[in-house]
């Protein structure tokens, strides 16, 4: 008997054991003869927990072979007479009361030990007559549930109240979504003594779960989960379906189900439960007025405010050059302006410099910054011929500041310095700024600080990310929406188009691709299988060239769905009329060539056409974000890649890595095999067939074959043991030491520490290749 008996409910077995304890104890015992009709499942359950326990026991590397002959041995015997059971189940201990009667506590009808389906069907025990019947032999309750009105909770708020003056802990978790959630409800609640925290998410479905978690002993505790909200309709009389889970039969969900509740509860995304805040943002919500939470105009997700904390932390540590890692589309921008005007209450001077590499951007975060300082005018743009004048705030483009010159200006003259897509700092456009500028406060921003050259943009931080939110993370939370990824074989053939620097050449790869009507028809008829409305889809195409997206356009609308094509140096007016016109409905496609990899907000863009050939894992994160940004009436991003025949050179594995948001080839590669089995909350993806084969075939050729490409390699993945770099990579022993290299040797070549070397370091290092056979 491993659990303590106390005063509650059980659903336990009368062994000889159990038999003992109950012998030790003066509590009112609740036995009953076991039925027949649990006879079978009862015992062969008992013998089944003693097998597993006895099989966990044994020695780690021994538990499969004796466990084996165990079970041998066990069903040599089972046509012979057994110990059995005194064939008594022990229902609840209970104490006296001091006028002597017995406090009994209610059951459910369904048995402590059972897994069930509740369906409110007739002949069968309704969700609500079971909820009540658990509450009150319950240690502590926790319940997540999306909608709770009064009529879902009075009838068992009784039941409630008593759970909590006995001191029983209640934990609640609801929202605000569709204002369906009623704050007499919630009143009532935190009136009994229970603990009630909101998430005020109206943006998007965050959370949907219906589910209550009633801790007792391990293994008597209990949860329910399915499609019923605390109202009366769900609780009583709807078509609702509710899986029972027992502890006894689950402990893997049970157990899950409350790290979950726990990981919610502590998230930052639910807040206490305050009358007047949820009574003032119900009602605004409903009256359609724009919320204002924060005294700056700008209201921060807990997300964000929890990123800006880790910024925080690290300056008080005394770093004051700081990396932000925050997925595309999660709002990096905003959380620069809040940081700034923090900044700036703590700084005597606060001159600010933000470094970005295309207008739109810096058009866009200096409306950010001024919304956040409430100051209409703030801020200089420093791009294509406009100088600022007071040199006070400047949103500067790097091309401008690189055609300046940087003599001119004082190291010391700008105190904050903001870059934002910090991955591209290790160009000499941005080396140049970042070598003579020593503000006070460094911060730089980026999605993704991989960089497909194996540069390490980490280096000016001593190696730290001081925040960090991820795209898989982001999608998990709610931040993002998520992702239908489809790899579609398109039937061309690269393998002979010219590879030049890294990449495709690419004026004869635009040749493939606009050659004749074929493949566009082959892009136009995959959209209307996989995308329910063409026509009213708000999709972006990424393109090769100019030539190739108005090729694109011109088919596309032609087809019926109406299309633009716009590019880097088309007029101002030109890209936001496009945009304005894809908001709008008045367009179904804009393609493009390298405007939306970075920084433009395009919020209610919803399909993605990837049109072009890209292997970069940064700029694929990049496109993909274009259409991951949380929308109205958005529920996922629908995303095209079209796969074709290419060179040994191009690696499909970088964009599978930022997909999955692994660094291990060989958990790359399984994924793929399988299916994607493993992807964040609400997305799918799927390669057809021929599709699949290229992709693995262009993982396994993606093997760093070269000492040069190993060290990239390694650089890549960080600071980790040879055994991780060998099966995260898919190389083996013998490739770090052929030729007379070292594990030490790459190591030190990847800028990874290494120990101090010995007077007898090269002579043996040379040899340790040698002794590979030697197990």
């Amino acid at each position: 008997m491993a659990e303590k008996l106390s005063p509650g409910l059980w659903e336990l077995l009368v062994t000889e054991g159990l038999s003992q304890e109950l012998n030790k104890t003066d509590l009112e015992r609740d036995l009953e003869l076991l039925r027949d009709a649990e006879a079978a499942d009862r015992l062969s359950r008992h013998i089944a927990d003693v097998v597993a326990r006895l099989i966990r026991n044994l020695p780690e590397g021994q538990q499969s072979k004796i466990g084996t002959q165990l079970v041998r041995n066990l069903l040599d015997h089972l046509d012979q007479p057994l110990d059995n059971p005194d064939g008594q189940v022990l229902h609840g201990l209970y104490k006296r009361l001091p006028s002597g009667d017995i406090a009994k506590l209610p059951r459910p009808l369904t048995p402590l030990i059972d897994t069930t389906l509740l369906t409110n069907a007739p002949g069968e025990p309704s969700i609500a007559h079971e909820l009540k019947a658990e509450i009150g032999s319950a240690n502590s309750i926790d319940v997540v549930m999306a909608f709770i009105r009064r009529s879902g909770i009075y009838p068992m708020l009784e039941e409630l109240q008593r759970h909590c003056e006995r001191g029983g802990a209640l934990r609640i978790l609801t929202t605000t979504y569709t204002n369906s959630t009623e704050a007499r409800a919630l009143d009532e609640l935190v009136a009994l003594g229970g603990k009630v925290r909101v998430s005020y998410d109206h943006g998007g479905t965050r959370l949907h779960a219906k589910a209550w978690v009633f801790h007792r002993a391990p293994s008597m505790t209990t949860a329910y989960v399915g499609s019923s909200n605390l109202t009366h309709m769900a609780q009583q009389t709807g078509l609702e379906w509710n899986v029972r889970v027992a502890a006894a039969r689950n402990p893997d969900v049970v157990s899950k189900m409350s790290a979950m509740f726990d990981n919610y509860w502590e998230s930052g995304d639910f807040i206490d439960y305050d009358p007047e805040e949820f009574r003032r943002l119900t009602e605004s919500t409903e009256s359609g007025q724009f919320l204002q939470l924060s005294p700056v105009g700008i209201e921060l997700r807990p997300y964000q405010e929890a990123l800006l904390e880790q910024v925080a932390l690290s300056r008080h540590q005394g770093h004051h050059e700081n990396l932000l890692v925050s997925a595309t589309g999660t709002g990096k921008t905003v959380m620069a302006a809040v940081d700034y005007l923090r900044l700036r209450k703590t700084l005597p001077r606060a001159r600010l410099l933000f470094v970005a590499h295309r207008e739109e951007i810096l058009a866009q975060s200096r409306a950010v910054f001024a919304q956040a300082l409430r100051d209409p005018a703030f801020g200089e743009l420093w791009v294509r011929g406009k100088r600022p004048s007071r040199f006070e705030h400047v949103f500067a483009s790097v091309q401008s500041l690189a055609a300046s010159n940087l003599d001119d200006l004082s190291v010391d003259h700008f105190d904050v310095v903001i870059v934002d897509e910090f991955h591209h700092a290790e160009a000499s456009t941005y080396r140049k700024l970042l070598d003579h500028v020593t503000p006070s406060e460094l911060l730089g921003l980026t999605a993704t600080p991989e960089r497909s050259d194996g540069l390490d943009v980490l280096v000016r931080f001593g190696g730290r990310i001081a925040g960090e939110l991820r795209l898989w993370n982001a999608i998990s939370g709610g931040y993002l929406v998520p992702f239908a990824y489809y790899g579609i074989h398109d039937g061309t053939d690269l393998t002979t188009v010219p590879w030049k620097r890294g990449g495709y050449q690419r004026d004869a790869l635009t040749g493939v691709f606009t050659a004749n009507d074929i493949w566009s028809q082959l892009v136009i008829k995959q959209v209307r299988q996989k995308v329910t409305d063409p026509g009213r889809m708000k999709a972006l195409g990424f393109c090769v060239t100019v030539e190739h997206a108005r090729f694109m356009a011109d088919r596309f609308s032609s087809a019926g769905i109406p299309s633009v094509a716009i590019w880097g140096e088309s007029p101002a007016k030109d890209r936001q009329s496009a945009l304005r016109d894809l908001t709008d409905g008045r367009l179904a496609v804009v393609f493009t060539v390298d405007l939306f990899n970075e920084g433009i907000d395009v919020p209610n863009v919803d399909t993605l056409l990837l049109l072009r050939p890209t292997e970069s894992g940064t700029l694929f994160l990049q496109q993909l974000g274009r259409g991951l940004r949380r929308s109205e009436n958005k529920s996922v991003c629908t995303v095209l890649d079209f796969v074709g025949h290419h060179r040994k050179e191009f690696r499909y594995d970088l964009r599978f890595r930022a997909l999955l948001g692994m660094n291990s080839r060989t958990d790359v590669e399984r994924q793929v095999k399988e299916g994607f089995p493993f992807l964040p909350a609400g997305c799918s993806a799927e390669l057809d067939p021929v599709a699949q084969d290229i992709v693995l075939q262009s993982i396994r050729n993606s093997l760093p074959s070269t000492w040069r490409a190993r060290v990239a390699e390694l650089r890549t993945i960080g600071d980790v043991d040879l055994e991780t770099f060998l099966s995260t990579t898919g190389l083996d022993l013998e490739d770090i030491y052929a030729n007379g290299h070292t594990w030490g040797e790459l190591r030190r070549e990847a800028g990874l520490s290494v120990s101090q070397s010995g007077p007898d370091d090269s002579a043996l290092l040379k040899a340790a290749g040698r002794l590979l056979h030697v197990d």
